[in-house]
């Protein structure tokens, strides 16, 4: 698609915001930037952006809107604003930061989605290219705006994409060669409105597909294995559970692919840095999806023992006076706290608590299994979290103002052998910017107690 001379209206002046209108700038098209902050509140942001764009028009939206061919929504925009309508009903075209890195990028997309892991599995798909010397981004939701990387692609380009139901919405043309559907888990209710919109927006990444792509979908998640029926690509399942039928999958012990007429064994589990179940099925998508792309099963394996893990996945903070401390930010959903606790082995106080997404905390207290010592509530879901959590039958629960209280109630009632663990199950706002602010605030917090 050509953008020069185009007049183009991004919404939000966020990381893929910025990202947007600096490649905008680069093709030619004329960029206004629109966001309800002030100026004065997207000062450093706006500093950044003033060279690249035509105009800016903050503390408000504009109202000139059929001067704009199109759109670039930043994912936290809702599409049932008001002023959403109003830009359709003026005929501007919708499309997301994800859409215009399609549009501009020369490269072919991996698309890795699913309510829980997506992240995990998208990085390590990522390793596993590096290691194989192929030219590829990790780019997405991950943390790096594909949009930042398209105009550097070529032909000989894959762009692993991690992508959230957000970001599906607003796409049009958007068309991932290799798709992976990890699970579905309700989350984001407050957006989606109910499980079908939730699950129709993640179906979105397949909807492009021709009988030459590949869908990856989880076979032990009932959910996402019916989405099979919907598409045109050719279906590869994997599976912890079941081996017959299944393009990966593992047995005994060892992870196995069958995607290219014969069964290949990848790597043992328990050579594998990362742990937990969550783990072992993120582990099976990203070998899946390397080996449809062509990749060697050796440089797999290499990929898959060498991998550490994502910060703020579980991951491991330190160990004081005989107690693991890990940090599980990136838990931002109830499913999500559910697997980190169900790896947990050792006895464990849980942190959790914040931003209420209208989620169903009940099902967290099904896997606490006598593990979970105290649960340490926090943040505008701590009331709702705690009537869940007494309606299971459990009340060692500890309410605090902060991380800071949470972090020294565990350090002075934890003891040898235990483990603390952040894991929210709730979205960062209102406390920190994101989850990656409230991870790095609790790994400080703990460090403070190092000597």
């Amino acid at each position: 698609m050509n953008f020069k001379g185009v007049e183009v209206l991004v919404v939000g002046l966020a990381k893929s915001g910025v990202s947007a209108i600096i490649a905008l700038n680069d093709v030619g098209a004329n960029a206004t930037i629109t966001d309800i902050k002030s100026v004065e509140e997207l000062s450093e942001l706006y500093s950044e952006v003033k060279p690249y764009i035509k105009a800016a028009i903050l503390g408000s939206h504009p109202t000139d809107l059929e001067r704009f061919e199109y759109a670039v929504m930043s994912p936290g925009v809702p599409l049932d604003l008001p002023f959403v309508t109003q830009m359709k009903a003026a005929g501007v075209k919708i499309i997301g930061e994800i859409e215009l890195a399609y549009q501009l990028s020369k490269g072919s997309f991996i698309g890795i989605t699913g309510t829980n892991g997506k992240t995990t599995t998208t990085a390590l798909t990522g390793e596993i290219f590096d290691l194989s010397s192929r030219k590829h981004f990790v780019v997405g939701n991950i943390g790096l705006p594909a949009v930042s990387k398209a105009l550097e692609s070529d032909g000989e380009t894959t762009m692993v994409t991690e992508v959230s139901s957000f970001q599906l919405e607003t796409i049009v043309d958007f068309r991932a060669k290799i798709a992976a559907i990890l699970n579905l888990k309700p989350d984001h209710l407050n957006r989606h409105k109910t499980m079908d919109g939730y699950i129709e927006a993640k179906m979105r990444i397949f909807e492009n597909q021709t009988t030459q792509d590949h869908l990856i979908l989880n076979y032990d998640d009932v959910l996402t294995r019916a989405l099979s029926v919907h598409s045109k690509g050719k279906v590869h399942y994997f599976s912890r559970e079941i081996t017959e039928g299944q393009s990966a999958f593992i047995q005994e012990g060892l992870i196995k692919l069958n995607c290219n007429e014969q069964i290949e064994t990848v790597c043992p589990i328990d050579e594998m840095l990362i742990f937990g179940r969550h783990n072992e099925e993120n582990a099976l998508a990203a070998a899946l999806i390397c080996r449809l792309a062509g990749i060697p099963v050796d440089v797999i394996a290499q990929g898959l023992i060498s991998f550490k893990g994502v910060a703020h996945r579980i991951e491991f903070t330190a160990e004081i006076n005989g107690v693991k401390y890990y940090n599980d930010s990136k838990g931002t959903n109830p499913d999500s706290t559910i697997c980190a606790v169900d790896a947990m082995t050792s006895p464990t106080f849980l942190i959790a608590g914040g931003y209420d997404k209208e989620s169903d905390f009940a099902p967290i207290f099904d896997v606490f299994n006598g593990k979970i010592k105290k649960l340490i509530l926090m943040g505008a879901t701590k009331d709702k979290f705690a009537f869940a959590a007494r309606a299971k039958g459990y009340d060692q629960i500890v309410f605090v103002e902060n991380m800071e209280e949470a972090v020294a109630f565990a350090y002075e009632n934890a003891v040898s052998g235990d483990a603390v663990l952040l894991s929210p199950a709730c979205a960062s706002w209102g406390m920190y910017a994101n989850f990656e602010k409230r991870g790095e605030h609790f790994k400080k917090c703990v460090h403070n107690y190092e000597v």
